[in-house]
Formats: structure tokens, sequence, C-alpha cells
């Protein structure tokens, strides 16, 4: 059945980063919003007339949290349309049309095997919205391990939950590359960090890949050179 639009208002609009803002919305005429951590909702964006123009996808920061309000993070894109409507038109109290949440690129319904997130800028979204669900409901898991790629520390984002998460469960790592500068003694990229620590090939683990198409498309390359399988490898792209 094709999803409806709906109405959603904006609640509040943050900065997270120089180049990122997270917008929360309520979206109206419903008092739950039901998804899967790791879902998105399209909006359709007042910025052109072909639909191709006007439609955007965001994954949800916020896990379920049997409410109607949902989280996203946006990043700019230097001449973007829909960077100039978030970062310069949209206000607090506005009114947007969107439809979902949807997607197939969620958590894994059995937590039996180790979870590797790797993800650059925005691309942290599905997996915050991931492991708050599997640490607020204490799920059953094994490890997980976020590896976050980005460019400053100006950059990162949600460091200090992630961090709080990490001091707490010790079955949950996190790691950070950063590309342009040095950070705790590292300066690199997130593929040097997978490759360090899980650079012989295991069937208990299961790699979960979001970001733009280049990381991506170098992540499923590089771990398919260590022996990974297709199955073991499951990724969704941004842009």
């Amino acid at each position: 059945m094709p999803k409806k639009w709906k109405a959603a208002r904006v609640i509040s609009i943050e900065d997270l980063s120089p180049s990122v803002k997270e917008i929360i919305l309520d979206i109206e005429g419903e008092e739950i919003i039901d998804f899967k951590p790791g879902q998105f909702v399209t909006f359709d964006l007042p910025i052109g007339e072909k639909r191709l123009e006007r439609w955007r996808s965001y994954s949800l920061v916020n896990a379920p949290n049997k409410s109607n309000r949902i989280n996203l993070a946006v990043s700019h894109l230097e001449g973007g349309r829909a960077s100039r409507f978030f970062f310069k038109e949209l206000k607090t109290g506005d009114e947007l049309v969107l439809k979902g949440p949807e997607g197939m690129f969620v958590l894994p319904s059995s937590l039996n095997k180790d979870l590797v997130m790797i993800c650059t800028g925005t691309g942290v979204a599905p997996f915050k919205s991931m492991i708050d669900h599997v640490f607020n409901h204490d799920i059953p898991h094994k490890k997980i391990h976020l590896i976050y790629g980005s460019r400053t520390k100006a950059d990162i984002l949600y460091r200090e939950e992630f961090e709080k998460l990490a001091k707490k469960h010790p079955e949950f790592k996190y790691s950070i590359a950063l590309s342009r500068e040095e950070f705790n003694g590292y300066q690199g990229y997130v593929h040097d960090i997978y490759r360090q620590h899980y650079g012989e090939k295991r069937e208990d683990i299961c790699f979960l890949l979001c970001g733009w198409q280049n990381m991506i498309d170098d992540a499923n390359k590089y771990l398919k050179e260590l022996g990974y399988l297709s199955d073991q490898i499951l990724f969704e792209l941004y842009g």
C-alpha cells in the first residue's frame, strides 16, 4: 500500500555542527509514529516544480519512542536547493509535508552477531536510532562497534552521547576517524580502523555501512577483499 503524505510541524531547529542542523518535528494527526530503527522519511519540499527536485529523504535519528515526534540531522550541501531551504528559509512553527517512515536498512531482527557500524557525516543518523533502541530496551546483543568518520572535531555528531554509552556499556565501542585533524593521536579514514580491527575474516560479524557513495563503494570493496561475504555487508547510500 502506498505511503500517504502527512503534515509535520517544526518544533525546533538547532545547530549540531557548522554544517549540520537537527530538526525536530511533530507529525500532526497521529499520536504514535510506528517505525523500525534505521528507517527514513521523505519530504515534498517547496523548492521546485518536478518531483525529483522536491523530494528529499532523511533517516530518523531518534529511536521509536511511542510519540509522534521525530528527529532529523540535515547536512548542508553547497548550492543545494534543499540545503538553502533547511538552512535559510525554514523556521520553527512551519509545516512540512512528508511520507513514511519506510526503508529496509534497519536493525537486524536477530542480534546474534557482532555489529560493526561504519559511517561518515550524517550517515550516523540511522545508527544512532538503532543503538539507542538496543540500549533503551535492554535488547540482548553481542558487541557493537560504531566507526565514525568526519573531517574535523567540530564536525563530529553526537560525540558526547556515544562516549557516555561507551563508558557505561563495555560491549559498545566508539571509534572516530578524522581526515583533516589529528584526534587522540590518530588521523585518517574509517577504512583504516575496520581493517585494523577486523582484518582477519570472521563468520560472527555483520557490517552496516551508511554514508556517501564513495565511502560505501570503497568499504564494500575492502571488506570483500578481506574475505567477507555480501550477506555480511548491509548498506544505505546518502546523496
